[in-house]
């Protein structure tokens, strides 16, 4: 019997609207806006062969993927599908001179391929057992705007939160504020449901100074926070500046975030740079990368979280032993939806996507698991890019 053959990359790319959001000072974050609204694009990457079996990821934003698209396919065509492993080491040496995020959308639309071919889940195949996973409820950036402008404001919301059922919170702040003000936001959602869940702060590198982030690690101390995840500008990378925080603070710190693959990863644990250990479908090479920095994670002893949600971490996270949570976000009390509805709601990542356990389902469908509602997709489509 003949190989199976990827036949044509198709690109499919799609709009959907949030309202009441803009973005903050310096137009990176997102934040809640009164009025305002953002109009997203979103893609599906679908990898047709000659089975008749395609496989299909909600891949993000077309300013990520539609370059990508291009980095991959003269490789791709006329690959083995199944063929994981080599597609991943070839594209990770052939795309050495870019970010390789590339490589994240094709390995999970090739896994989805795989479940599909042989009618299981994902998590079947990566030897998964969990059927559902906690999440933690992980906020958009702070705003000024009334949405999340106080630290009573995030305490009321880890409240809400609280009462839904999440058992863990994750603060983003504000970025340009104080330091004295996230500080002061630690400590009032600290005081508020530090006794009930587990709390998290991730500055996303936004604090100027090693110095800013030794005052938030302290009063992350004093709060009992269970991490403080890329304080400060440096960028989520300086193995020796995250030493030596560690060595200041108490609460655990969590990097490497914005260390790509596998090897960076081992790096940065060996050299004393983190606690936990940050993986991701988009930053490490899809599920085959991502996995691999999970169980190396384990080799050391150390715990592994991923970063963001979507229907490959669920299905990673079931395969792992290592997990703690599920990222559930970005989230604002202000914010009705942000995502895509694409999916059932119980796999659409909003606030109320958790059970009364504060858990997210897995799939349980072939490859990823979920049908995704293609009338939507169409009726919001703005492109087709295809590669045959």
């Amino acid at each position: 019997m003949a190989s199976p053959k990827i036949t044509k990359l198709e690109l499919v790319v799609f709009q959907h609207q949030i309202d009441d959001m803009g973005t903050d000072y310096n137009g990176f974050n997102q934040v809640y806006e009164a009025g305002s609204s953002v109009t997203a694009s979103s893609t599906v990457l679908r990898i047709h062969t000659d089975t008749g079996i395609t496989g299909e990821y909600l891949a993000g934003p077309a300013s990520r993927t539609v370059h990508g698209l291009d980095q991959v396919s003269g490789y791709l065509l006329g690959k083995n599908p199944f063929e994981r492993e080599l597609i991943y080491n070839d594209l990770k040496r052939g795309l050495r001179h870019t970010d390789r995020t590339a490589m994240g959308m094709v390995d999970v639309a090739l896994w989805d391929f795989a479940g599909k071919i042989y009618g299981v889940p994902i998590h079947q195949l990566l030897g998964g057992w969990r059927t559902s996973i906690p999440a933690y409820a992980s906020t958009y950036h702070g705003d000024e705007n009334g949405g999340l402008s106080t630290p009573e404001q995030f305490a009321d919301y880890a409240e809400q939160c609280y009462d839904i059922g999440y058992r863990a919170f994750k603060i983003h702040g504000w970025g340009d504020a104080p330091i004295s003000r996230e500080v002061e936001n630690v400590l009032e959602v600290g005081r508020r449901v530090g006794d009930r869940m587990s709390l998290m702060i991730d500055p996303a590198c936004e604090y100027n100074t090693w110095g800013e982030a030794l005052l938030v690690g302290r009063a992350c101390d004093e709060a009992g926070f269970f991490w403080l995840e890329d304080p400060y500008k440096d960028g989520g990378v300086s193995m020796f500046g995250h030493q030596r925080l560690r060595e200041k603070i108490d609460t655990p710190i969590l990097q490497t975030e914005h260390i790509f693959g596998l090897e960076g990863h081992v790096d940065f644990i060996v050299n004393g740079g983190t606690d936990f250990v940050r993986a991701g479908v988009y930053e490490d090479g899809g599920i085959t990368g991502a996995m691999k920095v999970a169980h190396a994670a384990e080799g050391f002893g150390l715990d592994v979280e991923f970063h963001g949600g979507g229907l490959a971490h669920r299905h990673c996270i079931a395969a792992v032993r290592n997990a703690n949570f599920y990222e559930l976000g970005l989230l604002n009390p202000k914010i009705k939806s942000s995502q895509p509805p694409v999916y059932p709601p119980e796999f659409t990542d909003e606030l109320n996507g958790v059970d009364a356990n504060g858990h997210v389902a897995v799939p349980q469908g072939p490859g990823l698991g979920v049908e995704m509602d293609w009338d939507y997709i169409e009726a919001h489509k703005v492109d087709t890019l295809t590669r045959e």
